[in-house]
């Protein structure tokens, strides 16, 4: 049992003075590429990463639905004939608001048993690593079992989407939680954002002896904040002007229009997807092709975007992506939402210690929080522990 199964077994059997019925959990995630493409109907490669939410949870004979976790010292109740996404705040919305999603979804919420939840993670909270969705995909898969629903992983990510923005009011897409639900070792999950089809593709880290160091800002994100809704409006507005349904539709050829007939800050905000799109799609071609130390130009072109047609990065991504490219990293980016959280930088396994140093000093030198950094790995996505 590893550290994080002992310690959901005993939150749980301190906060509700019993034992579970078992230990599901699920991995954050890193978004290698596609940023801001997934609401917009498009592409975007993600893989789930070696660090998990571990939840325990046990069934109830009534009604009532107890959420606990290791972050906070209280204990959210209410009834399942009470659940509704209006009256769920802070970060019981997340499990309660997965419960809910279930019943949207078909679950018998009218004849379920309540259960108690404890949450343990070591995913970090606002670093762009989906430390939500990890939640959300763990509570998911967990009362799947326990409920006996019968969903696939495809429709448990959709109902942690539908947590998210309805009972979080975080406007996001689908990529994080099918992620979390579909990720594999040493592989990414290619994920089409319209149809929902995804295909495993193999990353090749390992064979090529490279890593993904996480440099972590401690620069606090909210998705649910102004920041992110409004680039979502933007997008759709200037679908809405260039007469799509969706981003999706247009390609690099349509740039040239796009530059007649909007404004540039809505046209940047389009040139980000739309190139964004095609860059997701040639890191899958050149995964493929070349293998992975061909992708860090791709890499770079992606922050890039995002920092100056986006305008979602801070001065200490920027920071972090220079330094870790001027020490030797192949490529370097932001990931996540923006306006904070962590950045990635694809290293050569023996450059791992220069680069980390260089990015600890440019920090320093600016005068900036320590940033916290690690390594990730692809890992299997969520399930049943024990």
């Amino acid at each position: 049992m590893s550290a994080l199964d002992s310690a959901a077994t005993a939150g749980f059997a301190k906060r509700f003075a019993g034992e579970p019925d078992g230990l599901w959990s699920a991995p954050g995630r890193v978004n290698l590429i596609g940023e801001h493409t997934d609401y917009n109907d498009g592409f975007v490669l993600p893989f789930a990463i070696d660090r998990r939410t571990v939840i325990a949870l046990g069934a109830r004979t009534d009604r009532l639905v107890r959420v606990a976790s290791s972050f906070s010292d209280e204990i959210v109740e209410i009834s399942l004939d009470e659940l509704t996404p209006d009256i769920l705040s802070g970060w019981s919305a997340y499990p309660l608001g997965v419960a809910w999603a279930l019943g949207e979804f078909g679950a018998p919420l009218a004849t379920e048993p309540g259960f108690d939840v404890y949450i343990v993670s070591d995913v970090p909270i606002g670093a762009g690593l989906s430390s939500s969705a990890a939640i959300e995909s763990a509570v998911a898969v967990a009362l799947n079992d326990v409920w006996a629903l019968g969903f696939d992983r495809r429709t448990l990510a959709r109902v942690g989407q539908l947590a998210e923005n309805r009972a979080v009011g975080a406007p996001t897409g689908i990529m994080d939680q099918s992620a979390s639900l579909l990720g594999e070792k040493d592989a990414a999950v290619f994920l089409d954002c319209r149809s929902l089809e995804s295909e495993v593709i193999p990353l090749g880290f390992d064979a090529a002896g490279l890593e993904l160091l996480i440099i972590d800002t401690k620069v606090s994100h909210a998705h649910s904040t102004g920041g992110y809704a409004s680039r979502r409006a933007s997008c759709e507005l200037g679908a809405r002007l260039l007469g799509v349904d969706s981003l999706r539709d247009l390609g690099v050829v349509d740039l040239a229009r796009a530059a007649e007939l909007l404004d540039d800050e809505t046209f940047r905000r389009v040139r980000h997807v739309i190139t964004e799109n095609q860059r997701v799609l040639d890191t899958v071609r050149t995964l493929r092709e070349s293998g992975p130390a061909a992708i860090g130009a791709l890499l770079d072109a992606s922050h890039t975007s995002m920092r100056d047609d986006f305008e979602i990065s801070v001065p200490e991504l920027d920071l972090a992506v220079v330094a870790a490219r001027g020490a030797g990293a192949l490529g370097a980016r932001m990931t996540g939402g923006g306006f904070g959280g962590a950045a990635i930088a694809l290293t050569p396994h023996e450059l791992i210690p220069t680069v980390t140093a260089a990015v600890r000093s440019a920090f320093a030198d600016a005068g900036f929080a320590a940033p916290d950094t690690f390594v990730v790995r692809a890992a299997n996505g969520a399930g049943r522990e024990g």
